[in-house]
């Protein structure tokens, strides 16, 4: 049976490499050692990841020169290789920039915009914006050029908050924790109906859907997938609708519009997971419209990035940062709250 306090530290961006030294190893520089071990990874790169504390010994930090001795367990966390990078074309797409130094950039990232190339989408990427903003630096080195300075995600269409790295040393700290989960993200999302319990912990795995390969799924006997912890709040309740807080344990794609498809609150909105169509309440002409309405006000799934907070990797500095929601999910939440209010008061609802 798989340990769950390993894969509790597994993310669909990184992976762990452990490594058992030879009883017979020799002495030698462990930056070196690895070398020889490590596929397509410089000694720039291993020395960094030493240096932010992503190389560890028996369970503790070391430095860049110390030697390695027979028996002792190596731990390596790095960026999950993407296979064969893409061709990435800069190009000049505004970038809403909250924060920037020379270590690393915070950016609200809009809806609509996928986040690296991939077939059908060469162009108009976070990864084709970040490459015309960082022209004058170099791809990060073991960083494939099509995930240019990313060490973590969010849909296409979903909107908020992301960091991206600008130094290699800043990839190695920032991955290790978001590896480790010691960064804070929390979402708002906009479901359907109100989850009996106001908080929660929705434990499942998560993998591709077994017929619909374009769509994940959740396998709560945990035989396929991947482990996946979702814990979720409820804010605010709309009878029909509620706004609900979201914060991972694990980072797998789709998670959180996979967990809450899962326990019968879809994502309102989400045109994958059965968001896009009434859920909750009579289907009665006024009403549906009013439902209509909404969806022609937010055609995406409701789920924005709302708080990102992490270490910042030269100064140690705990950086902490807050978005806005976006236009779209705003005015959809506020026709709902309307429309409760109206309903409370006996009145017709306005459509």
């Amino acid at each position: 049976m798989e340990d769950k306090n390993r894969r509790r530290y597994d993310d669909d961006y990184f992976f762990q490499q452990v490594i058992d030294v030879d009883p017979k190893q020799s002495s030698i520089r462990i930056d070196k050692f690895l070398m020889d071990r490590l596929e397509n990874t410089s000694r720039n790169r291993i020395q960094n990841a030493i240096r932010a504390a992503s190389v560890m010994v028996d369970g503790k930090p070391v430095k860049p020169n110390f030697k390695i001795k027979p028996l002792q367990k190596i731990t390596i966390i790095l960026p999950r290789p993407r296979g064969e990078g893409i061709r990435v074309f800069p190009q000049n797409i505004p970038l809403n920039i909250v924060y920037e130094d020379d270590d690393l950039m915070v950016i609200n990232k809009p809806s609509g915009m996928p986040v690296h190339p991939g077939v059908g989408n060469y162009k108009g990427t976070l990864v084709n914006a970040l490459a015309y903003h960082f022209r004058s630096l170099p791809v990060l080195d073991g960083n494939d050029e099509d995930r240019l300075g990313l060490v973590h995600r969010i849909d296409k269409n979903t909107t908020g908050l992301m960091v991206v790295a600008k130094t290699e040393y800043a990839m190695a700290h920032l991955s290790k924790q978001f590896y480790y989960h010691t960064t804070e993200r929390t979402y708002w999302a906009l479901v359907w109906g109100e989850p009996k319990e106001k908080t929660g912990t929705i434990e499942a795995h998560v993998g591709r859907h077994p017929r619909f390969r374009k769509l994940f799924t959740a396998f709560p006997e945990g035989d396929m997938g991947k482990w996946a912890v979702t814990h979720y709040k409820v804010l605010e309740s709309l009878y029909y609708v509620s706004l609900v807080q979201c914060n991972l344990e694990t980072g797998r794609t789709h998670q959180i519009r996979v967990h809450m498809q899962m326990i019968g609150h879809p994502l309102f909105s989400d045109d994958k997971y059965g968001g896009d169509s009434i859920r909750r309440g009579a289907i009665f002409s006024r009403y549906k419209l009013f439902v209509e309405k909404c969806f022609s006000m937010m055609p995406r799934q409701a789920l924005h990035a709302k708080s990102l907070g992490f270490e910042h990797p030269t100064t140690k500095e705990r950086m902490y940062f807050e978005s806005e929601l976006p236009e779209d999910f705003q005015s959809a939440l506020d026709a709902w709250r309307g429309y409760v209010t109206v309903r409370k008061d006996g009145d017709s609802p306005p459509t």
